[in-house]
Parts: structure tokens; C-alpha cells; sequence
């Protein structure tokens, strides 16, 4: 074990050059893929084989430019493929940044937090109940230390931590009493400090090979759904592009022209835009919601976020700022307001009340209502013999679910008996004091007027203990009451906004807190919540599943609630059919957090235990921030329907072009570079214009979807179909024409044109289902324009660029004749902008 200072730590220095030698403190592999396992990828698609083939027959018939001009496509789908998986894989990259682990640590006397990649082997790091381990070490110091080790054992049972265990030598993770943590595991009590043995891949979970990552992508019913579409697809496209090649085969006896026109079709018939859109989307829509102090540590909850019907959230520090201040003081029938008279002097009686709150304090508090006691007794009580810096600490006794107080003992050196101090929640102080009736009648009535205010109320005692003996409960202590303490915690800015917009969303929310009833009330006043019937602990603890469940419906706060009784409600509120996002950020929020739909972990204060149980975690910790997450999702998922709409309607029209001509005994329109060409139009509409489109405006006014619904309703999809028949109709209506006024080149040119003007249409068409195409202009998205700028370019030098127009089979096509098509083209979606106008004055009126 390394000699290092406890107090001091490394030094920067000594842990940069140890950094160095070691490596970072991270397993190897992951979910990045390289750029050469992206091209890899792309070359395995259909589309790619597709285009390769097609490359090849050319070469065979002696068509060297147009094979040529499609083994360029190759390379450009390539490109293409690498700078949206690349665009991807850097979000996720972000998120997994953004999402690594911290660990606070020891380091130059000071304790600081750093990225968990950056420990080395003798770091100091300090540990505390809710933390993820972050590298193997022995326990130098501690205090009731329980660690879950069962990502390394596969026991659910948390073990006990000694640091005086055996030290002979690292032992295998499992069994109490021994020194040793080890990175991964999760500490569920108590704290202290330990010394890193080994870090990455030296460490117990390297040397088995569990690679875990804090960026998952699970599978969700959506993907379910467009794998079965995308299967459907290429059933039909296959089973079409038989039939054409024999139809062509047999009719015109050209059989490798055969093969051109129904690789043409294949091509056209595959909607490969549906995995851009399944990827890209959640991918930089994490990454949005990142920059939005949102993290997603698995992509499936952007599309449940969409579906939350009910959002149970705590009140410290979500709902209020999480900023305690001491507002009030009660002892023996007397309160005193904490306001600015009370800036300078606290009257002597109340010392002892306060004096004994810092005793039932950790020395260095991390809870904000210890932080509070502190600071007034720095206040009030520096010069006095209040402030007990020369105690020591003997015993411990938590807080827990079963008992909401705790207790400290203390030692002081000229004394041979112990000082207890005590601090909880009121009732449980009342009966800890074992008061008479009207005491407590008289104290908790006080309770009720404090927390009417708003307060949160704790009550404090104390009591001395002569024995070496120490009581296994808290219970078996004499105290003494001495008093109250009333604490202010203020409700965040924009709170009450925030509440009227998830109820316009259709979203109900529940306030969750373990605070007294009537102080719950009081906060879900100022809230904006529907107070009502307020559930507590108790009566929940009365009621069985189906009582809840019929309870649950018509209730807004609950007060006095455990851990496990957060699970209850989660349960609760799903088995009515509710999706749940819940909030926590404790490490007994861990049960509740899994099992809601969206489990939401608080950054900042929140534990390690809580961010590994959760779906999303705020940065911010801000309640509005959940607000902007569910804005947020339905816009995601909105914009994805939009664009697989799009990619709907326009593979009618390609594919009908593809086949009909050849049908119908016309000369063959669509070839596959035609098809390459529109691909590089739909691929980037769908990955940046799409992607980049603003919510809708009334994206917050809508009820959650249904978590069952199926991506398109019948009558969504027979819409886009109705879209694709209709440009279909425009651009063969086209064609027939130019077949019968113009030389084949220039026919196959405008009819061309054609298809791409009735493609761009439809993407400016399908920004909104509400909006006209003129009103959706107002809207900025300089995507959109760059793929319609770069798609008429490439139009225009096809068209006219000799070389190109080779390739294409094209001829030059007059100004009149190229205006006609676009015209053409655009007139196809006409009639859903008048569907849209219609309704948008029906609304009006």
C-alpha cells in the first residue's frame, strides 16, 4: 500500500505522472465505432450491394461512364453514411462525456471532484451512501458502511465494510467485515475514505471483463414496429422486382437491361431513410436535450417521454430550491420568527435548541438543513460554550424509513457519561420523549401552525448515557424534549408555470415528499397543485392493492411517504394505466425510479445509486427542466413521424416510376443513378431537415399519445400513400406528355424534373400537419433550404452538364419546358395545403 498522506492526498503532480504510467481509469471497448467500422457497416447494406451490382452490369454491356458515374455514387454513399454515423456517434460520444462518473477525492490537502477516468492508484477518494465505487481500494476510514456488491457477486444482500477487516491481502468481493470496495458496486450506507488500489482494466470488474456504459441504446416498440415495415418493404420490392425483370425480359428479350430496371426498382422500393431516421434522430435529439441540462442515459426514453401521462416528483429541492434556512424556533410554548430583528441576537433560551441540532448534525454536512444549523450557530453561538469542536463522536445512529430520527452520542474529555442529541420528525421526537398527552397535544399543535407556513418542522432532543453498553435503538435512550426547529425552503421560479403546463399537456402531477402533511399542503398550494385529499404514510400503509389503486386517482399530494411506499404508488398508478415518470435522488429511490416508464435522477444532489437506476438525469435539477425534457420528446418524436411520412410518400413515386413506364410499354424513366440522385435528396432531408424542425406550436396543448399506439394510424398512413399516389399522378401525367411531344432523352429530363420538384415539395409539405407550406416558411430552418439549394444544383448540372446528361440519359431542356416541371411538380401537393387551409379556417371561425 502506498505511503500517502491521509490529510494530504497525491498531488497533482504525482497523480498526472501515475496517470500517465497507468492509463485512465475506464474499461476497454464501449459502444464507439471508428470510422472504418461505420464504413464497414455501410458497405453491407442492400442499398450499397444494390448500387455495386448495378456498377458491374454496366461495365459488362460496355457502358463505361454510366458504371464509372456509379461506383462515384459509391464512394459519395459512403461519405454520406460517414458524416450522419459520424454527426451520431460524436452526440453519443457527448453523452457518454457528459455522463461519466465523478469521484471526489483527496488530492493537495483538498478534496475535490474530478472525472472518475482520472483516478490513479493511491487517490484518496471519499465515499458516502447513494456513491458508485469508482475504482477498487482499501478502506482506510469509516462509518456503517453497506456496499451493493452484486454486479460482481450476484448477491442482492449489501455487505458490511471494516477498516479494521483482515488486510492480509485482497480478498474476493463478497462477505462482511473486510476492508476492501471495488469499482462498480454502490455504497448504500454510511461513508468514509478509501485508497485506490487499481483502477481500469487492473481493477476486479477488468479482470472479469464487464464493460459497462451509461449511454444505452434498448430496443422499443417504435424500432419493433419500423422493423416491421422496413420488412415488409422489401418483401414487396423484391417480389416487384422479379416481376419486372421478367415482364422486361420476356416483352424486350434484353435481359441485363432487365437487370438494370429491376435493380432500379429494388433501390427505389428500399426505405433505408428509416434506420437514418431511428438513429439519427434519438441520437442528436439526446444530444439536444443535453444542451438543455437533460441527460438521456438510454435513447428509448425520448420516445416514452412522448407517452407520460403522470409525473410523481419530491418536493425538496425539485419543487423548492433545496436552500434551507432556519425561519423558526419553538421551546416551551414560545416561537420566535426568524426575521431581520433577529439578525444580530437570539435570546439565550433557544441556544440550547440550536446547540443541540449541530450535535445531531454530521460535522461536515452535506444535507441542506444541517448546512443551516450550522451556519446560525456560527451566527449565534461563536463565544459561547455551545460549539463543541473538542468532542469526539462515539456512536451513530441513522435515519431510516422504519425510524425518521437520528441520533449522535458524544464524548467530551472532563466527562465520564455520553451526550446524546437527537433530531427528527416531530411525532417520532414526541414519542422518543414518551411526552403526556397534552405536552404532545401542545407540541404538535405548534407543529401544525409552523407548517401551515410552509415550514418543514424537526424536532429536537437529548438525553445521557452513563453505561459502555450501547442500545441497539434509539428507543432505549431517556430524552428530553427541547424543542422545534422550522426550516424555509423556497419554491423555485416558475414553478407554478410549469405545473399549469404539464396540466395543459395532459400530464398530472403528484407531489411526493416525506414531509409533515399540512407543510406538503402548504408547498403544493404555492405550487399550483390540486391539494384535495392528501395521502399520507399511514393511511397508505392501511390500504391494500386495490383501495390504492382507486385512491390514487383523484389524489395530487402525498405526504409522510417511505421509499418503498413511492414504490407502492409507481405500482399503483401503472396498474390504471398510467405512464410514470418519477423523480428521485436518494438511494432509496432506486426501486421506485426502475420500475416507473421514466425514472428522472437529480444531477446535482442526487446519488450514483439513483442516476444508474434512472432513464434521464437533470443536470439543473430543475423542475421546468422536465417541462422542456417532455416539450422536447414529443417534438423528437413528431419530427420523426414527419420525416418517415415523408420517406412514405416519396418511395411511391419513385417506385411507380420505376415500374409503370416499363408496364405500360414506355421506354424505361428511372435507371439507378436516377435512383442514386434522389437518394442523395431523401437521405439528408430526413437526417438534417427534418431533424432540425421547431415543435409545433401546440405540441404542449396535446393529450401524452397512448404507450401502445402504433406509429401511424391507418389513416396516417393511407394520407402519405395519398401524398405519394398524387405526385405519382403529377410526374406520369408528365411523362405521358413528354413521351408524346418530345425525343425520349428530353421526355425521361422533364419527367425527371418533374420528380424531383414534386420531391421537394413534399418535404416543405410534410414540416407540419397544421401549418400551410407558406406559414411554415415563417418557421426558420436553414437545413431545409441547403438540401433544396444543393438537390436544384445537382438538378441543373444533370441537366445541362454534358457529361452528366450522358450518364443520365438526359437531354438539355429549354427554360419553358424546365419551369413546366417544377411547376408540375409543386402543383402535386396543392391540394393538402387547401386540406390544411380549410381546417386552419374552420378553427379560426
Amino acid at each position: 500500500m502506498d505511503e500517502t498522506d491521509l490529510k494530504q492526498g497525491l498531488s497533482s503532480s504525482e497523480a498526472k505522472r501515475r496517470l500517465v504510467a497507468d492509463g485512465t481509469n475506464e474499461l476497454p471497448g464501449g459502444q464507439y465505432r471508428s470510422y472504418l467500422r461505420i464504413v464497414i457497416d455501410a458497405m453491407r447494406e442492400p442499398m450499397f450491394l444494390l448500387l455495386f451490382g448495378a456498377g458491374f452490369l454496366y461495365l459488362i454491356i460496355g457502358e463505361l461512364q454510366e458504371g464509372l458515374f456509379l461506383f462515384g455514387m459509391v464512394v459519395v454513399t459512403l461519405g454520406l453514411a460517414l458524416y450522419q454515423e459520424g454527426k451520431t456517434e460524436h452526440a453519443l460520444k457527448a453523452l457518454r462525456d457528459i455522463s461519466s462518473p465523478r469521484a471526489l477525492v483527496i488530492r493537495d490537502g483538498n478534496k475535490i471532484h474530478i472525472d472518475s477516468r482520472d483516478l490513479v492508484r493511491g487517490d484518496l477518494i471519499v465515499l458516502s451512501e447513494g456513491d458508485k465505487v469508482s475504482a477498487d481500494g482499501l478502506l482506510l476510514s469509516g462509518s456503517g458502511i453497506q456496499v451493493d456488491e452484486s454486479l460482481l457477486t450476484g448477491e442482492a444482500l449489501s455487505v458490511r465494510k471494516d477498516p479494521a477487516g483482515d488486510q492480509s491481502g485482497p480478498a474476493q468481493p463478497g462477505g462482511d467485515d473486510l476492508p476492501y470496495v471495488y469499482a462498480g458496486t454502490l455504497v448504500v450506507q454510511g461513508h468514509g475514505i478509501a485508497q485506490v488500489t487499481a483502477t481500469g482494466i487492473h481493477s476486479e470488474i477488468g479482470r472479469i471483463g464487464v464493460a459497462l456504459q451509461s449511454i444505452t441504446a434498448r430496443s422499443s416498440p417504435l424500432q419493433k414496429q419500423i422493423s416491421r415495415l422496413i420488412m415488409m418493404f422489401a418483401v414487396l420490392g423484391v417480389a416487384m422486382s422479379i416481376l419486372l425483370v421478367l415482364v422486361y425480359g420476356i416483352t424486350r428479350g434484353d435481359w441485363l437491361q432487365a437487370l438494370l430496371a429491376g435493380i432500379a426498382l429494388a433501390m427505389s422500393m428500399l426505405p433505408e431513410e428509416f434506420a437514418v431516421v431511428l438513429t439519427v434522430f434519438p441520437a442528436l435529439g439526446a444530444w439536444r436535450l443535453a444542451r438543455a441540462h437533460v441527460l438521456t442515459r438510454h435513447l428509448s426514453a425520448i420516445e416514452t417521454l412522448g407517452t407520460a401521462s403522470v409525473l410523481c416528483v419530491d418536493k425538496t429541492g425539485t419543487l423548492t430550491e433545496n436552500r434551507m434556512s432556519v425561519a423558526s424556533l419553538y421551546i416551551n410554548g414560545e416561537e420566535i420568527i426568524m426575521d431581520a430583528a433577529m439578525q444580530t441576537n437570539l435570546p439565550e433560551a433557544f441556544h440550547e435548541l440550536l446547540e443541540f441540532s449541530i450535535l445531531a448534525s454530521q460535522e461536515a454536512p452535506f444535507d441542506p438543513m444541517e448546512k443551516a444549523f450550522h451556519r446560525m450557530g456560527a451566527q449565534y453561538l461563536s463565544g459561547t460554550d455551545r460549539l463543541h469542536d473538542d468532542w469526539t463522536l462515539a456512536r451513530e445512529y441513522t435515519l431510516s424509513p422504519a425510524l425518521p430520527a437520528m441520533s449522535h452520542a458524544w464524548k467530551a474529555e472532563d466527562q465520564d457519561a455520553y451526550v446524546i442529541a437527537a433530531k427528527g420528525a416531530p411525532e417520532v421526537i414526541v414519542k422518543l420523549c414518551d411526552l403526556d398527552a397534552q405536552t404532545a397535544h401542545t407540541v404538535l399543535a405548534a407543529v401544525d401552525r409552523m407548517a401551515a407556513r410552509g415550514l418543514r418542522v424537526l424536532g429536537v432532543a437529548q438525553a445521557v448515557h452513563a453505561h459502555s453498553e450501547w442500545p441497539d435503538s434509539q428507543h432505549d435512550f431517556a430524552f428530553e424534549f427541547i424543542g422545534l426547529i422550522g426550516l424555509e425552503d423556497p419554491l423555485r421560479e416558475g414553478i407554478p408555470n410549469a405545473v399549469r403546463q404539464f396540466g395543459a399537456a395532459g400530464i398530472r402531477v403528484i407531489m411526493i415528499t416525506g414531509d409533515y402533511a399540512t407543510t406538503a399542503s402548504a408547498i403544493a398550494k404555492q405550487a399550483g397543485l390540486a391539494t384535495g385529499v392528501v395521502l399520507t404514510g399511514e393511511a397508505l400503509a392501511k390500504m391494500d392493492e386495490t383501495e390504492l389503486r382507486a385512491h390514487i386517482k383523484n389524489v395530487s399530494v402525498c405526504a409522510r411517504i417511505t421509499p418503498t411506499q413511492k414504490l407502492q404508488i409507481v405500482q399503483a398508478l401503472k396498474a390504471n394505466g398510467e405512464v410514470v415518470a418519477m423523480t428521485g435522488d436518494g438511494v432509496n429511490d432506486a426501486p421506485a425510479l426502475k420500475a416507473a416508464q421514466v425514472g428522472i435522477a437529480m444531477g446535482q444532489r442526487g446519488t450514483d445509486v439513483a442516476r444508474e437506476s434512472a432513464s434521464l438525469v437533470l443536470l439543473d435539477d430543475r423542475f421546468t427542466s422536465i417541462v422542456d425534457a417532455i416539450r422536447n420528446g414529443r417534438t423528437i418524436y413528431s419530427n420523426m413521424k414527419k420525416a418517415m411520412a415523408y420517406v412514405l410518400s416519396m418511395h411511391m413515386p419513385i417506385a411507380g416510376m420505376a415500374l409503370l413506364p416499363v408496364l405500360l410499354g414506355l421506354p424505361v424513366m428511372l435507371y439507378p443513378m436516377h435512383i442514386v440522385f434522389l437518394e442523395l435528396i431523401i437521405d439528408p432531408a430526413c437526417s438534417l431537415a427534418f431533424e432540425n424542425e421547431a415543435p409545433e406550436a401546440d405540441s404542449m396543448a396535446q393529450p401524452p399519445r397512448q404507450a401502445d399506439a402504433a406509429l401511424f394510424r391507418a389513416s396516417e398512413i393511407g394520407f402519405a400513400f395519398l401524398q405519394g399516389a398524387l405526385a405519382l399522378a403529377a410526374v406520369m401525367a408528365a411523362y405521358f406528355w413528354a413521351q408524346g411531344s418530345l425525343p425520349e432523352a428530353e421526355a425521361r429530363a422533364f419527367a425527371f424534373a418533374t420528380l424531383v420538384a414534386a420531391n421537394l415539395a413534399l418535404i416543405f409539405s410534410n414540416r407540419s400537419r397544421t401549418r400551410t407550406m407558406l406559414e411554415s416558411l415563417r418557421t426558420p430552418n436553414p437545413a431545409i433550404w441547403i438540401v433544396s439549394a444543393v438537390a436544384l444544383g445537382l438538378l441543373l448540372l444533370a441537366l445541362y452538364l454534358p457529361f452528366l446528361q450522358t450518364v443520365f440519359r438526359f437531354a438539355a431542356l429549354p427554360a419553358t419546358e424546365l419551369l413546366i416541371a417544377i411547376s408540375a411538380g409543386l402543383a402535386s401537393v396543392l391540394w393538402f395545403e387547401i386540406v390544411k387551409w380549410i381546417r386552419h379556417a374552420r378553427k379560426a371561425s
